[in-house]
């Protein structure tokens, strides 16, 4: 331990995690240490979400959903439907994170200051536009739920995408952001929007917070939910605020409310005690497949600096860029990312196929029999009943017959 001084300010202890530690304290906050970190079915996703802050929600769906299979990753037992139920029973809400995500319903006030810089003027995405939003506003006070596709578009051409919205879509979009309406459900991908007042519960406390409690929510969500941070971390996706959360952190660490830790020479935040989290074991035997906006990776730099693991989503890359394929998930073995797999489901003949599996670790024999069970579970969580590997590629040498006998052996359920 070394002393950390703050301007006039002496602020015991600093303490200085090595890498191995720092892995395992971003693990075990993000509950993948362990099987069922958070409990089973509806009661895991509700303790899961409190933990992570938010799930983001995503359309790829080549497999399924990133927000499901971050829940998947995390809950034993968790079902698709599991998310529409607590949307029903008012234990989570959908709104905008760092992007679209569902969010603890206990965490509703917290979303207030963005619903009232759009509603005083701050633009989200598109202008608004008050006389649909007067008219879809009217119809749903009227008609109840209702989703975008329940408003004729009167143009002459056919949307071509999300950024070609006919003019209802734009106004209910804008008045979710603005809070005006929640969305109940969603039908395929579609939202179906209500009047807040219709679906929030009265219990929930609505009192907007100040900026220094927003600012402190920000902080103490994203510090709970990966162990440690810097004030740029925090403030990922959130325009105009990075200063303003140094300079909270730095008033909590001068009140002892924020543990400053370093990794590496790199100075973080951290809450206090959160290195006791470190009792806890990681199993050397288990596997996650990763989505690619899993909460632990989402943001790159910190998973480079941190686990030493260099990740992209390849689907917004040229085909012919590609190094890995469309849709590589990570794969993390152990405190360890030991390769990546590129996988579709294809769900007319309910096969999931293995693009490629790339592995970056020269213990291929171990690996591979650890991961055959929770490829059995993850083939079993696409609706799939069958598995074919197309490719297998290595980032250590491997001889043509490994290679061959690699992919016979996880086709063999």
């Amino acid at each position: 331990m070394a002393k950390c001084c703050l301007g006039n300010f002496v602020i015991l202890p600093l303490i200085e995690l090595t890498q191995k530690q720092a892995c395992k304290l971003a693990l075990v906050s993000q509950g993948l240490h362990k099987n069922n970190p958070f409990g089973q079915g509806l009661t895991g996703v509700t303790a899961t979400l409190k933990q992570l802050s938010y799930v983001q929600i995503d359309s790829i769906s080549v497999i399924q959903r990133a927000h499901h299979h971050c829940l998947w990753s995390r809950v034993k037992n968790y079902q698709p439907e599991f998310l529409e139920q607590l949307i029903a029973q008012q234990q989570i809400f959908e709104y905008w994170s760092h992007a679209a995500a569902y969010l603890p319903m206990q965490d509703y006030r917290f979303s207030l200051p963005k619903k009232r810089a759009v509603a005083s003027g701050e633009k989200h995405w598109r202008d608004k536009n008050p006389i649909a939003e007067k008219r879809v506003l009217q119809r749903i006070k009227q008609e109840g739920p209702l989703r975008a596709a329940d408003f004729e578009h009167k143009g002459n051409h056919k949307s071509s995408g999300w950024w070609d919205w006919k003019p209802d879509k734009v106004a209910l979009e804008q008045l979710f952001i603005e809070g005006e309406l929640m969305v109940v459900k969603r039908l395929g991908f579609q939202k179906v929007y209500d009047l807040t007042e219709r679906v929030l519960p009265s219990s929930i406390d609505t009192t907007v917070p100040t900026v220094r409690e927003y600012e402190r929510y920000l902080i103490e969500r994203y510090l709970c939910a990966h162990g440690f941070a810097s004030a740029q971390q925090i403030s990922y996706l959130r325009k105009g605020m990075r200063s303003q959360l140094t300079e909270t952190c730095q008033q909590m660490l001068e009140n002892k409310e924020l543990q400053p830790i370093t990794v590496g020479g790199k100075a973080y935040y951290a809450l206090p005690n959160a290195t006791d989290l470190l009792k806890h074991s990681i199993s050397r035997d288990q596997v996650h497949i990763l989505s690619p906006f899993d909460n632990l990776v989402i943001q790159r730099k910190r998973l480079s600096d941190i686990f030493g693991f260099d990740y992209q989503i390849e689907c917004y890359v040229p085909a012919h860029k590609r190094q890995y394929g469309y849709f590589s998930l990570p794969l993390l073995w152990g405190a360890q990312f030991v390769g990546r797999m590129d996988a579709k489901v294809d769900r007319k003949t309910q096969v999931l196929y293995i693009q490629n599996l790339h592995l970056e670790t020269n213990k291929t024999e171990k690996f591979i029999e650890v991961l055959k069970p929770v490829l059995l579970s993850f083939m079993e969580f696409n609706s799939a009943n069958q598995i074919q590997v197309r490719q297998v590629t290595s980032q250590v040498y491997l001889q043509g017959n490994t290679i061959a006998d690699v992919k016979k052996r996880l086709q063999a359920f």
